[in-house]
């Protein structure tokens, strides 16, 4: 979760560190800090809230030095404030950290009963005592370093800064992901690609359980076993321009009126305007694979649920759908027959990783379905498909979803013709339906003129439910977590079949319902539901076609009407409005959009 980044080279190293950090603070925005060596001195800048803060402070008091490291924070262990803050120091060493030591309090016994002496909350800290305590034996930095991570128990990404060292720096990764950047006679350090894409496009990824020392004409990676090892450099796909906003208020705002064209670059990835499908490169057979796993965490995971009806009814595929962080505690039966398939946005998921990895372990063939080509999981999966969603800034996903969504509907299209459930004819109509998403998609914004309205009573509301029937049942679960996400409104997504099994009971005059209902084969079923909430004086939003306004319009006390598509890709156009909605009701509330409390965008924690 948090972001980390290093610099070691002939620049003064904070002002490009502060960029790294900015670049990263999707990371994480409780706190920030940079430290710097110059002179033979550590010295850091560290602030409580957002980088915004902590540039403030190096303008009032600069930090001096070509060698440092920084950090933006998400907490977890101690309160978010100054002095949990990293980077840590003890004893001449400075240290960053990306991930949870699990084992720190029994450490931390440990060197208390050896003399040091704790000033913060964090595991974090135990990291440079526990590295000093080896040193008083004789140990080197280096092999220090090495020794104290051998303790560590949990999983981490570390940078380590020597005050006794201007010509090195330690990094380590175990189970969070690290990189390193070879600039000319300069070397980086950074959580991802995105930090180290202005200063260097040549990466190098640390693999599981490596660890390296970093100097000015190279890195020496040693690998879990200590024995040196090599690691590929390769370019990476980000660009080093600075992602800005442009003429919208909010990355979020951007991301959503991007999504014609992503979807479009997505779909052109698999020849939909051909009149054909192409599948890429599976590491099964998909003609005889038995059963699909898929698996992921947050939107990603209601992206799986929605290509659970394309897989069953388009290709006749089970598909068993998992939240990543519960797959491996329920024991799964996995057979080599079987596929397994991972969605995540960064592809630095750490629960979609270890279920990757716990799917290898037991021979299932493993695809990545990723926007981060450079990513943990891209390199780990057997097979990579890549969503081509471009940078996505704002933490609540929007256009990295609906990409998702068209790449999964591809390949349940694909796998369809394949395994001969859909014939040629079927198959040219599908390819054309979704050739003509990115067109529906800009329809379907254009339709959101009267949104506004809607949210600013919206805005004033405790409590909301969202319905939805079929493929679009998942669609209302996403719509209820994009608002929560970022208004701080409770609200709850349920099939709309259900409402009358216990949700009902909330529907009241206060309580607004938003029924996701395009005229498709059970849309009268969804209007039975939404008398039934009008009946108990509940209040309506309809987000439907001309067809369901037509017959239900009148009796709602709200309408969004959208463009009117084959039930395949209705999902990917009708969650639109439901981010668009979510959007302008935190911008009346006054949240902070793009970094809202306490989440983050990349989840590097389990």
């Amino acid at each position: 979760m948090c972001g980390i980044v290093g610099l070691l080279g002939r620049r003064p190293a904070a002002p490009l560190l502060l960029e790294g950090l900015r670049r990263l603070e999707y990371r994480g925005y409780d706190s920030a800090g940079i430290a710097t060596l110059a002179e033979g001195r550590l010295d850091r800048r560290r602030a409580e809230g957002k980088i915004a803060k902590l540039a403030a402070v190096l303008e009032d008091q600069p930090l001096d030095g070509t060698i440092g490291i920084a950090h933006t924070r998400w907490a977890t262990h101690g309160r978010p404030n100054e002095t949990n803050a990293h980077p840590h120091i003890a004893d001449g060493i400075a240290v960053v950290h990306n991930g949870i030591i699990e084992n720190f309090q029994a450490l931390r016994d440990r060197l208390e009963a050896a003399g040091h002496v704790f000033a913060t909350e964090t595991d974090t800290e135990v990291v440079p005592h526990l590295i000093a305590q080896h040193q008083r034996t004789g140990l080197d930095p280096t092999r220090a370093a090495a020794r104290a991570f051998d303790e560590l128990e949990g999983a981490y990404s570390l940078l380590v800064l020597f005050q006794s060292r201007p010509d090195l720096l330690v990094a380590a990764r175990r189970g969070s992901p690290l990189a390193i950047g070879y600039g000319d006679g300069e070397m980086f350090v950074g959580s991802d690609a995105t930090a180290l894409a202005p200063l260097t496009e040549r990466i190098q990824y640390l693999e599981e359980g490596d660890w390296a020392v970093v100097g000015e004409d190279g890195a020496q990676i040693h690998g879990a076993d200590g024995q040196p090892v090599e690691r590929e450099i390769g370019r990476t796909a980000f660009s080093g321009a600075l992602m800005g906003k442009g003429n919208f208020r909010h990355f979020m705002e951007k991301e959503i009126y991007e999504q014609p064209s992503v979807l479009g670059d997505t779909l052109h990835a698999f020849d939909v305007g051909t009149g054909e499908i192409a599948m890429p490169s599976l590491p099964f057979d998909i003609k005889a694979v038995s059963r699909l796993h898929m698996v992921a965490c947050g939107t990603a995971s209601l992206a799986c649920q929605v290509a659970r009806y394309w897989f069953e009814r388009h290709a006749h595929l089970p598909v068993e759908c998992d939240l990543a962080s519960e797959f491996r505690y329920r024991r799964p039966l996995l057979t080599t027959d079987q596929g397994a398939v991972f969605v995540s946005q960064s592809g630095e998921t750490a629960d979609t990783l270890a279920a990757l990895r716990l799917c290898r372990a037991a021979g299932v063939p493993t695809v990545g379905i990723v926007n981060v080509p450079e990513s943990t999981i891209a390199r780990e999966a057997d097979a990579l498909v890549r969503t081509l969603a471009g940078p996505e800034i704002g933490v609540a996903s929007t256009k990295a979803f609906t990409t998702q969504l068209a790449t999964l509907a591809c390949m349940a299209i694909a796998a369809a013709e394949r395994r001969g459930t859909m014939d040629a004819a079927e198959l040219k109509q599908a390819a054309e339906t979704l050739n003509a998403v990115p067109g529906h998609a800009l329809e379907a914004l254009e339709c959101c003129a009267g949104i506004q309205d809607i949210a600013e009573e919206f805005a004033q509301v405790r409590d909301l439910l969202y319905l939805g029937r079929g493929s679009n049942y998942p669609i209302a679960l996403e719509g209820a977590l994009k608002l929560k996400e970022i208004t701080y409104i409770h609200a709850e997504g349920y099939a709309a079949g259900e409402l009358k099994h216990g949700p009902i009971a909330l529907v009241d005059e206060a309580t607004p319902v938003i029924v996701v209902a395009p005229s498709d084969d059970v849309f009268e079923k969804t209007a039975s539901n939404v008398q039934e909430v009008m009946a108990r004086g509940g209040r309506v939003l309809l987000v439907t076609d001309q067809a369901g306004h037509r017959a239900l319009g009148d009796k709602a006390t709200w309408s969004l009407v959208l463009p009117t598509v084959p039930p395949l890709i209705a999902p990917i156009v009708f969650v639109i409005p439901l981010q668009l909605l979510a959007y302008h009701v935190a911008v009346r509330r006054g949240t902070d959009v793009d970094q809202p409390r306490n989440l983050a965008k990349s989840v590097t924690v389990e």
